[in-house]
């Protein structure tokens, strides 16, 4: 038995490392930051995400829209919400967020400014409603499809208000001159400000969309792709990024073989035991 276990072992250990290609080849990218930047200084602690599921973000900070008018966060949140921090001048990954979500909207079967709404908010306070204008016209032509202007709302703010959403929920990104260090995530929220789901990533699914829209219009919290992640992979501060964690995920590969192994050999050991009805004596 102990050198059938030993074998299981190392099977176990080869498929865990085997998986290392395939999660390398899937690496996540929590935070971003343009190439031709010099390396970020700045620590762990300030770039990066923590999901604070189930709280709520204050809606009564105020923002301007794309129309250069004062607007409450509580007046624009009234039912489930697609919140995307982004900057507007962003070349690179801001511009593929707001293009992926756009993409699938049209098969999102809710109804956008009625049932649904998005909100692209700037996290850089020098940008102004004018350039929140020109990426709405951009995004809203990039649906493909007609979508009312309610439905989708670009707005831009003072650092203050920035940082009490950006502090809610649990965004950290640093400037770094023109340009930031910030992650690539989007937050589901419901009519009363409560955080439902994340996504991370640039692409999205109509269907896991559909569902956070679903689960925010009944107030349920859902869980996120980082929940996995964050289990499987370890976060490199050198590189700004998440490293596969080879040795939690094969120690979490053998216990689970052996612990199923000696369940099986417990649970068959039992059954040898019991004597069949035609053995049993008078």
């Amino acid at each position: 038995m102990t050198q059938l276990i030993v074998r299981i072992f190392k099977v176990a250990l080869l498929l865990s490392l085997l998986s290392v290609g395939t999660y390398a080849a899937a690496e996540q990218l929590p935070v971003h930051h343009h190439a031709g930047m010099a390396p970020p200084t700045a620590t762990v602690a300030q770039i990066g995400l923590t999901e604070r599921l189930g709280e709520k973000i204050p809606l009564d900070l105020i923002f301007r829209d794309e129309n250069d008018k004062p607007v409450r966060l509580g007046e624009l949140i009234t039912g489930p919400t697609i919140i995307l921090p982004v900057y507007y001048k962003c070349t690179n990954v801001c511009n593929f967020l707001q293009g992926g979500l756009a993409g699938i909207l049209p098969a999102v079967k809710r109804k956008p400014a009625e049932e649904y709404r998005v909100l692209s908010i700037s996290f850089d306070e020098t940008e102004t409603p004018a350039l929140a204008a020109k990426y709405k016209r951009i995004y809203l032509d990039a649906i493909g499809a007609p979508f009312p202007d309610e439905g989708w709302r670009f707005l831009t703010g003072d650092k203050g208000n920035i940082h009490g959403l950006t502090d809610a929920i649990g965004y950290r990104f640093v400037r770094q001159g023109e340009e930031f260090i910030h992650p690539v995530a989007s937050v589901v929220v419901a009519r009363d400000g409560t955080i439902i789901r994340y996504f991370y990533g640039t692409t999205f699914l109509p269907k896991d969309i559909a569902l956070a829209l679903l689960e925010a219009g009944e107030g349920k919290v859902g869980a996120s792709i980082r929940t996995v992640v964050g289990y499987c992979f370890s976060f490199d501060p050198t590189g700004k990024t998440y490293v596969f964690n080879l040795m939690r995920v094969s120690a979490t590969v053998v216990i689970l073989c052996v612990g199923a192994f000696l369940l099986y050999l417990i649970l068959t050991g039992r059954k040898r035991k019991q004597p069949s009805p035609g053995n049993k004596k008078p």
